[in-house]
């Protein structure tokens, strides 16, 4: 895999994050509206705590928490991608555009690796590939199995304007109360049943009473604890006032990657078009001409069969996805009324809401959990052990995944023993708690397996695997047999293809770091499949970057999955990407005899640089394929020379008209 900006650590750690609701009243929403951002949006920035915390294991030993991150989004309560596993069209067009708007950068930094005969230019970064990762982890859905990616906590949001403000945080209070336990509402998910609420008092710096605002704050304090509740003072200044004064916009990096919630609502196309009289439809979210469809290493039949200098001319328009509706204008500036000590003020909260607020609270659940865990373990489990030793059913007996198709669709009620076990973990793994969190995983793997219950067992063995690799001092080899059963679970038995391909990401990120690039290809490449022509093409290429950072790099295998690659990202619509592959897969193909091939890529790189309207690129590689010793039939040969005169010609009334 190519080299990314984060350690696997860090990659790790910021996959899974404490995720915080909000839930605002609308006159906190007009303030925080003031900045074209809501308050979410507003906070987003500043969720990477610069300091340490610490908070106590079962074992009433400090432990230290490092670089923590919390996710903060508002409460939807209708999911945004589907929980059976298949990604919808949302998801789909989201993770399509994330890859389409990232390009490689001009003049980008590039790798010359020698290997043998070959001096290869290889991009060092991938970081569409990154930016792929990182949106299709961040919309994870929340799952019943786990619970990573439910709701620990919940902050409730009120202006210092309201006329009576603690009867608005008591209607807030109500409304989460209501959505949590009414049953009404899958989603969003909560962690557990006493969600933590923590209530903010937004003032209006330009505008507020500020004598006012701190008088309610006193009161909250009586009634809600200090350390359950915050007054946060926004918008110092006005946006007219010190107009020329530059104030940094930290938000543009956050909201130019577009919300789910806002493409959900409009629902998926069905479109299905003509371009230029040849079929289109959409893949991966966006528009692609069917004669993409092809065999990757086919050439054209000649021009009296479809595919040729028809084709040629039919995807000489290059089709462009509609764009995503983000709700925020591209020139639009965030934060105009926030002045750099508002900055300050918005980061000191996030800090005293997860130190003093969020990591006291996981502590207490985690020792409750702990102590229950243990009451039970001495009684009700210890029996059932001896019950099932006694009666014969000490060992789970061996199946193959293929004979526990059956059991996939058992589900465990929430009060189970097996489910506190998962819950206590993932509550350790999100604060850190490593060793305890594999203890916990190992545990619940083996009861789950009992029970072969495979979606809860898969999920086990994933963030077991995780938990071993990021302990202190790795006192255990990475399980990496974990994560294949875990994968083939997902896969095969589930039929989860979300959980399967997250499985994937983090075990190739983690096998990459040790240097073990054969088994991370491996795993790439089988990850590979036709429900998916976007995520397989993001998949072949990075095996291609393994097999060439091997410790004895193997150069074909490089250029050959570098051209599959290619041939994906062209099914995907996404040309940019599959010109760059063809062009890299070239430099290991070029002068070498094997003239086939070279004809294929140059023929290849022709059309794909027409359509992108890059004309003389097109011209230079047609040229390539035009030579006296060309081992094409003449069939071929009369062919190739008409699609070189068609973009010959183009390019020279091209040039005429813009002189």
């Amino acid at each position: 895999m190519a080299q990314c900006v984060q350690s696997v650590q860090e990659f790790i750690q910021d996959s899974f994050v404490p995720m915080v609701a909000v839930l605002c009243s609308e006159d906190a929403e007009k303030l925080t509206r003031k900045n074209n951002l809501n308050f979410s949006e507003l906070l987003r920035p500043f969720c990477r705590l610069t300091s340490e915390g610490h908070m106590r294991d079962p074992n009433n030993q400090v432990q230290v928490v490092k670089n923590l991150r919390i996710s903060v989004n508002n409460v939807v309560t209708r999911p945004s991608v589907p929980a059976s596993g298949v990604p919808g069209h949302a998801h789909r067009r989201l993770l399509s555009e994330v890859v389409l708007t990232c390009q490689p950068a001009e003049g980008g930094v590039a790798n010359v690796i020698t290997a043998g005969d070959y001096d290869l230019n290889i991009s060092a970064t991938t970081p569409w590939f990154e930016a792929y990762r990182e949106s299709f982890l961040q919309s994870m859905p929340a799952s019943d199995h786990e619970f990573l990616n439910h709701y620990l906590a919940c902050l409730l949001v009120v202006s210092s304007s309201e006329a009576v403000p603690v009867e608005k945080f008591l209607k807030l209070s109500q409304e989460q109360h209501r959505i949590q336990h009414s049953g009404e509402y899958t989603n969003p998910k909560w962690f557990i049943p006493n969600t933590l609420k923590y209530y903010v008092l937004l003032h209006d710096m330009s505008q507020g009473d500020e004598q006012r605002a701190d008088s309610v704050y006193e009161d909250m304090k009586q009634r809600y604890g200090a350390q359950g509740c915050y007054l946060l003072k926004v918008n110092s200044r006005t946006a007219a006032a010190g107009a020329d004064e530059q104030i940094p916009d930290p938000w543009s990096q956050y909201l130019h990657k577009n919300s789910l919630q806002s493409q959900v609502q409009l629902g998926p196309r069905q479109r299905t078009s003509e371009v230029d009289g040849h079929d289109s439809e959409e893949k991966d979210g966006v528009l692609v001409n069917s004669l993409d469809n092809t065999h990757p290493l086919q050439l054209d039949t000649p021009s009296d069969t479809p595919g040729s200098l028809d084709a040629l001319r039919a995807v000489a328009v290059e089709t462009k996805p509609p764009p995503i509706a983000t709700g925020v204008a591209a020139a639009t500036s965030h934060g105009a009324c926030l002045t750099l000590n508002d900055h300050d003020r918005i980061r000191l909260f996030i800090q005293e809401f997860t130190f003093r607020g969020l990591l006291p609270h996981i502590e207490k659940n985690i020792r409750q959990l702990n102590d229950q865990l243990v009451s039970r373990k001495g009684l009700s489990r210890s029996l059932f052990s001896a019950t099932k030793k006694w009666f014969g059913g000490g060992k789970v007996p061996e199946k193959s995944i293929a004979e526990l198709k059956n059991t996939s669709g058992l589900l465990y009620p929430p009060e189970a023993p097996e489910l506190q076990i998962r819950k206590m973990a993932d509550l350790c793994f999100l604060v850190q708690l490593y060793d305890l969190a594999y203890s916990c995983y190992h545990t619940a793997k083996k009861d789950f397996l009992s029970d072969q219950a495979m979606l809860y067992a898969a999920g086990a063995l994933e963030m077991a695997a995780v938990s071993a690799f990021l302990q202190v001092g790795a006192p255990r080899p990475y399980p990496a047999h974990y994560m294949d059963t875990a994968i083939q679970t997902y896969r095969d038995v589930s039929k989860n293809m979300i959980l399967a391909e997250r499985c994937a990401l983090l075990s190739a990120e983690v096998l990459k770091s040790q240097a073990k690039y054969s088994d991370a290809a491996t795993l790439l490449i089988k990850m590979t499949s036709e429900d998916s022509d976007l995520r397989s093409a993001l998949l072949l290429e990075q095996a291609a970057h393994c097999f060439i950072n091997m410790r004895n790099p193997m150069v074909r295998k490089f250029a050959f999955h570098m051209i599959l690659a290619g041939h994906r990202f062209s099914k995907a619509g996404q040309k940019r990407h599959a010109l760059r592959c063809y062009c890299q897969a070239m430099q290991v193909y070029k002068g070498k005899g094997w003239s086939l091939a070279e004809d294929h890529i140059n023929f290849t790189i022709g059309r794909q640089s027409f359509t992108l309207r890059q004309p003389e690129n097109a011209v230079t590689a047609f040229r390539h394929i035009l030579t006296n010793d060309s081992q094409q039939t003449s069939t071929q040969q009369g062919a190739f020379l008409r699609e070189y005169l068609y973009v010959y010609k183009d390019t020279y009334f091209h040039d005429r008209l813009t002189r």
